[in-house]
């Protein structure tokens, strides 16, 4: 059978060979320390469980809108109004099967073959994919320590051109844990809306900021609002990963339908019963997020904390968002001269000497580096964390 081009064009998550590893040694018994998970470790919350299993029971179960149920999606707006700032009619709003299925409704809504599409490096390695499979080139744009490897907009000047279409912006960053402030995003739309260029802002982690309010990309300006299609989801805030709800949220009446349309063939739309959970979350999932924020901050000191002490050698920057810390390992480099990746060697020799899993900075498109999620137990965390220093201190 011939695949497409599309299809063999496509690279491999960079965490896949990592997990895949991970799974082979846990059926071989291995205890690993699991800290390359984006996944919060807490569960559902029973409201949004029993809102999920009533709708079962009342054969809330049948074909909804493709945008969503409309109860689902004035939640939505009454979150984005309250919490944002942001007003967004039912109309503006598109739910969708997490929120990489609504990159991926954008990314086809707004992409010509062809047209450059700028990603910030480090990024998310699901960006660069779905932005190909659209008919898109990606752009990589290198961003600066000094920066906290922060886009800004003199990396959009010089790396825009005439087919530049779109900017990718997740804030907070997943792989960073940093988050963009008012002023960089009101000086990045300028750039953007100078040169025509439209905005994803991937804000799924939003509820994780350890230090100032977030704020999101379409509060700036009209301008900005005008530009940008915020992308968000339940999967990280309330947590409710594997029920699979995202949301677009878009004052331009033409990408709305062009989405809508694009995903009723797709899709057609999430699970009923997901979106009822959805509602309930939404509607009492802010102090729950409260609660996990706080662990999270406490989790985040301390391994920062340690890292400090025991890895002085180890660069980083003290997340301010999200829940992971991006480590820069060159100070070890030579130990894995024979490796093309010798972030990818480093994680596969923790993995094997120390049964500890994290990502390769080079599955984020920066070598040198490893990401390490702290959406763990603080025990298991500094644990793994202690084997990592053990591994590195050898």
């Amino acid at each position: 059978m011939k695949l497409s081009y599309k299809v063999k064009n496509i690279v491999p998550s960079g965490t896949m060979a990592i997990n895949a590893r991970v799974f082979e040694m846990k059926q071989e018994g291995a205890e690993i320390i699991n800290l390359s998970v984006g996944e919060p470790d807490f569960d559902t919350p029973e409201h949004a469980k029993n809102s999920a299993i009533s709708a079962i029971e009342e054969n809330k179960t049948r074909y909804d809108k493709v945008a969503g149920l409309i109860e689902l999606r004035q939640e939505i707006c009454r979150k984005l109004k309250e919490e944002n700032g942001l007003e967004y009619t039912p109309g503006e709003i598109i739910v969708s099967n997490g929120a990489k299925g609504a990159l991926t409704n954008s990314c086809f809504a707004l992409i010509d073959e062809g047209d450059e599409v700028l990603i910030p490096s480090p990024y998310w390695v699901s960006y660069p994919e779905i932005a190909k499979l659209a008919g898109g080139v990606p752009i990589y744009v290198e961003t600066l320590r000094k920066n906290d490897f922060k886009i800004t907009a003199e990396d959009i000047k010089k790396a825009a051109t005439d087919r530049t279409k779109l900017l990718i912006l997740c804030n907070p960053s997943n792989p960073l844990g940093t988050v963009h402030k008012r002023n960089e995003l009101e000086d990045i739309t300028e750039i953007c809306y100078e040169k025509g260029i439209s905005i994803i802002s991937d804000e799924v982690y939003e509820r994780i900021c350890f230090e100032d309010e977030f704020v999101s990309m379409a509060q700036v300006s009209e301008k900005a609002r005008e530009i940008t299609v915020v992308v968000n989801g339940l999967s990280k805030s309330v947590p409710m990963t594997g029920w699979r709800i995202g949301y677009t949220a878009c004052a331009d009446e033409a990408f709305n339908k062009a989405a809508a349309a694009f995903q009723g063939h797709i899709s057609s739309h999430p699970s009923t019963v997901s979106q009822w959970a959805g509602v309930e979350a939404l509607r009492r999932g802010k102090e729950y997020t409260k609660f996990m924020l706080e662990k999270y901050r406490a989790r985040m000191e301390a391994v920062t904390s340690f890292l400090r002490k025991e890895l002085p050698q180890f660069d980083f920057i003290k997340p301010a968002g999200a829940f992971y810390i991006f480590i820069d390992i060159s100070a070890v480099k030579d130990r894995f001269t024979d490796s093309e990746s010798y972030s990818h060697a480093f994680s596969m020799a923790l993995l094997n000497e120390k049964q500890v899993a994290v990502v390769p900075g080079s599955a984020f498109g920066k070598e040198g580096y490893i990401r390490i999620a702290y959406a763990t137990d603080m025990n298991t965390l500094m644990e793994g964390v202690r084997r990592i220093a053990d591994f590195v201190n050898l």
